[in-house]
């Protein structure tokens, strides 16, 4: 389990390290571009969830748990990109199974 940490260790949750790998992607390509958002998170310990104002202004820090970086599935950026741009804000979504890519024709 990976955390990831808003501003302090008080403003945190706990995640999976493959899931924070590709939130880090989504917050790190929303703040690039100047783009705030909301962040709508279940709590790991299912007591409810917590919602962080995402800004460049706040320092973020997303601690992993293991040293491997996992693989990255394209079509899951996809997904959360959309959700993070749309009127709800991010939300983890679930995992959409990648997409099967034909061996290259010799």
């Amino acid at each position: 389990m990976g955390r990831f940490i808003y501003d302090t260790m008080a403003n945190s949750v706990e995640l999976e390290d493959r899931t924070l790998a590709h939130l880090r992607i989504v917050i790190m390509n929303k703040l690039r571009r100047s783009e705030p958002f909301m962040f709508d998170v279940e709590l790991g310990d299912g007591t409810g969830r917590r919602s962080f104002w995402i800004h460049p202004a706040v320092p973020i820090q997303l601690q992993f748990h293991g040293t491997r970086h996992p693989r990255i599935n394209r079509a899951w950026i996809d997904e959360l990109m959309l959700a993070a741009s749309g009127p709800n804000g991010l939300t983890v979504v679930p995992e959409p199974p990648e997409p099967v890519v034909p061996p290259a024709e010799q």
